[in-house]
């Protein structure tokens, strides 16, 4: 399995900057690298030249492919057409082609999804730097496994759990064999659902574990970049995803038209102004997590940018998302980025409901604390601490 990383930020930030430099460093180190581009082909191609939809040769150990929605989109058609006459007597779904689908809002972040999925299970490599949007969309991509498993075990129980279920149960089993490749008597939902929960689970596991999925903010002296990269840092725990630490960059993208216009690397880095950072207060703001200051470099080498990485290594260190502690019957939440009026706590039966900013997160508490009301909470030092 892969150490999967991540960049987040506000845009013109350097983010996607940063993730080849990151790639550069691992691949040197002897890591065999897969460097996942979601950015047009004419703005990789400046820094890096061709990248093709499947994964081709940069330098020695390091592989770049750019995620293509729409050729993503065709290949998994066909891996959902296998499922299909998988399940299904007679499948529909044979007559529809992927090369005549179109990308729908949304799809996006889960083909990105998927395929790093599939290169990561390849085996072929060691570290994969993904450089998506870095905003709230790779949050949502990455908080997928979590959400999706909610929603299958929470309307599954509802349906099996109704007054409709319970009357149906006896007709649905005969019916559904007639129509499935499969012995649904015992559960009419287990064995559609049983593969997907598996599969969403091993994605939980990965992202709720920093050895294998971090993330690490970009951001430059400016006060919304600053601003926006607390925001995600506080969203990212709400997916489960530890934020390993902060690059804080010294340049800052001054000219968009220039870098639009832009026919080399050298050409795009100069759109870049470059300014000075109070330091002393970026850091304060971002305690508990090490923060990496990435210096103006006129030479426009990477070999500079990568000197100033943090050590990836190290993203365990920083403050887990979650942390429960049965005997004391408590569950604490890091939420930095937010304040007490932006978090809101809720229980609906045996889960609990946490609301910051725009992001939902529904908590699956162990067998010892289900069930249980929740006696108190307290939001304080970032966070929020609830007692059962």
């Amino acid at each position: 399995m892969a150490l999967i990383l991540t960049f987040l930020g506000k845009g013109g930030t350097g983010k996607t900057t940063l993730a080849i430099a990151t790639a550069k460093q691992m691949a040197s180190a002897g890591k065999r690298v897969l460097l996942a581009l979601s950015e047009p082909p004419a703005v990789i191609g400046l820094m890096l030249g061709q990248v093709e939809g499947t994964p081709g040769a940069i330098e020695t150990n390091l592989e770049a492919v750019n995620l293509r929605s729409a050729a993503l989109l065709e290949r998994s058609w066909e891996d959902v057409k296998q499922l299909e006459a998988r399940y299904l007597q007679k499948p529909f779904f044979k007559e529809v082609f992927g090369q005549e689908l179109g990308v729908l809002p949304g799809m996006d972040g889960a083909l990105a999804l998927y395929a790093l999925r599939e290169y990561d299970q390849s085996g072929k490599y060691d570290v994969i730097v993904y450089d998506g949007d870095g905003d709230r969309q790779t949050l949502r991509m990455l908080g997928t496994p979590e959400i999706m498993s909610w929603y299958i075990r929470r309307f599954r129980d509802v349906i099996v759990k109704s007054d409709v279920g319970q009357a149906l149960s006896p007709f649905l089993g005969p019916i559904s064999s007639a129509i499935l490749n499969v012995d649904l008597s015992q559960d009419n939902f287990a064995a559609p659902t049983q593969e997907a929960n598996s599969t969403l689970d091993e994605g939980k596991a990965a992202v709720n574990n920093p050895d294998r999925v971090a993330a690490y903010l970009v951001t430059t002296g400016d006060k919304t970049a600053l601003a926006k990269a607390m925001y995600l840092w506080g969203s990212a725990q709400q997916v489960g995803l530890t934020v390993g630490g902060v690059i804080l960059n010294k340049s800052v993208l001054q000219d968009t038209e220039a870098a639009q216009a832009a026919n080399s690397f050298e050409e795009l880095y100069d759109a870049f102004d470059h300014e000075a950072i109070d330091v002393s207060t970026a850091t304060a703001q971002f305690e508990p997590l090490t923060v990496n200051i990435v210096p103006f470099d006129r030479s426009k080498t990477w070999q500079v940018l990568q000197n100033a990485l943090p050590d990836f290594t190290q993203a365990s260190r920083a403050p887990k998302p979650i942390t429960v502690d049965v005997a004391q019957k408590t569950v604490s939440l890091f939420l930095p980025g937010f304040d007490k009026k932006q978090v809101k706590l809720t229980q609906y039966g045996p889960e609990i409901t946490i609301e910051a900013g725009d992001q939902r997160r529904n908590i699956l508490l162990p067998p010892p604390l289900s069930g249980q009301p929740v006696k108190g909470a307290k939001f304080q030092d970032r966070y929020l601490r609830i007692s059962f």
